[in-house]
């Protein structure tokens, strides 16, 4: 027990060194990594002294763990490896890129098209006498969310192989309970967008549909290889 928590708090360590080695590095560049990220809303302000200091730290802080990201999977591996048996290390070694590949195309997704739709949806409730100052700090927790929920969706794919890997399901169950899923889909989209209109959320819950029937055909390809 001593051995192995010794190896966690040595894991653990280069996990935080290589976020902090990280963030330092985006830190140089947070301006125009914030000018990135404010584009869909062309503009935005701050009500305190601290406040863009403080948004500064939280960009940097979010960048360093994107780009440590490879590191801090690298260390959990080497520290779960020793407990896994050579079937389980081979699913695992074959998971991880795919899985950071997808989360990375759902934060884009989310950036490139949810974000642009939902500030032009939210923005429109101004007025003559209601007029938009949003600020800085509210406007990067609001994309953060939706691009860690965006990514997070995008791992379906992933998680549907593994329960087909260790057999909770299979293609002929998940084609069986595809109207229920759709239904699950547009509930899940409907959550993520907060504009109501229906063509959003068809924006939003195709690209599920399409994960999940890419989803279906990836397990037939794995069950099929198994078989081989």
């Amino acid at each position: 027990l001593i051995e192995h928590l010794d190896e966690l708090r040595k894991r653990i360590i280069n996990c935080l060194l290589a976020v902090l080695i990280s963030s330092g590095i985006s830190y140089i560049k947070v301006k125009d990594i914030l000018h990135f990220l404010i584009k869909p809303l062309k503009h935005a302000v701050f009500i305190s002294p601290m406040e863009v200091f403080g948004v500064y730290i939280k960009v940097a802080l979010c960048c360093g763990m994107v780009l440590a990201s490879p590191i801090i999977l690298f260390q959990i591996w080497q520290f779960v490896i020793v407990a896994l048996t050579k079937s389980e290390k081979k699913y695992v070694a074959l998971m991880l890129p795919p899985s950071l590949l997808f989360f990375l195309m759902g934060g884009a997704f989310a950036y490139f098209v949810i974000i642009p739709i939902s500030i032009k949806f939210l923005l429109s409730f101004s007025t003559e006498y209601l007029t938009p100052m949003i600020s800085i700090n509210s406007y990067i927790s609001f994309i953060g969310i939706l691009i860690l929920a965006t990514g997070m969706v995008f791992e379906l794919p992933i998680v549907i192989l593994f329960l087909n890997a260790i057999g909770i399901v299979s293609p002929k169950a998940l084609r069986r309970n595809y109207k229920f899923v759709i239904v699950f889909i547009f509930i899940i989209a409907a959550v993520i967008t907060p504009s109501p209109d229906i063509f959003t959320q068809i924006l939003v819950g195709a690209p599920m549909l399409l994960l999940y029937e890419i989803s279906i055909w990836l397990c037939h390809i794995s069950n099929s290889l198994r078989k081989k």
